[in-house]
């Protein structure tokens, strides 16, 4: 298993971690800021262009789609961050708000938040036990 590949499950597991926790903690907070980040086109437009940037980077140095599990679930959440971000950028803000209520974000946080913080434990786990 390459360094990167250990380096970046390690770096994002505890990433998801961190954030999924916090963010269950704190839930109208998240929600709250969610909203307002959404209802705020130039900020909104600066997460997009890091989420961009961020999924372009993992797919430039770690675009590996052998060697088991790990590395490949490393290189497609490069893949959705990249996705994501130029998808977004794409959009309008109106049709971002439209795509936020339609997720049902509010209703289904903790879907989401257990989605990610399960994503992150398996990174974690898996880059630390190597």
């Amino acid at each position: 298993m390459s360094p990167l590949t250990i380096f970046l499950a390690k770096f994002l597991g505890l990433y998801c971690v961190i954030l999924a926790l916090a963010m269950m903690v704190h839930k109208p907070s998240a929600v709250a800021t969610l909203k307002a980040l959404i209802a705020n086109p130039p900020l909104l437009l600066f997460v997009e262009l890091i989420s961009l940037a961020g999924g372009l980077a993992m797919i430039i140095g770690h675009n590996v789609w052998s060697g088991g599990a790990l590395p490949v679930t490393v290189t497609v959440l490069g893949w959705v961050m990249t996705i994501r971000g130029a998808g977004l950028l794409a959009l309008s803000p109106a049709a971002v708000a439209k795509l936020f209520d339609a997720m049902h974000y509010e209703q289904l946080f903790y879907f989401y938040m257990g989605g990610t913080l399960v994503l992150g434990l398996y990174l974690a786990y898996s880059g630390f036990s190597i």
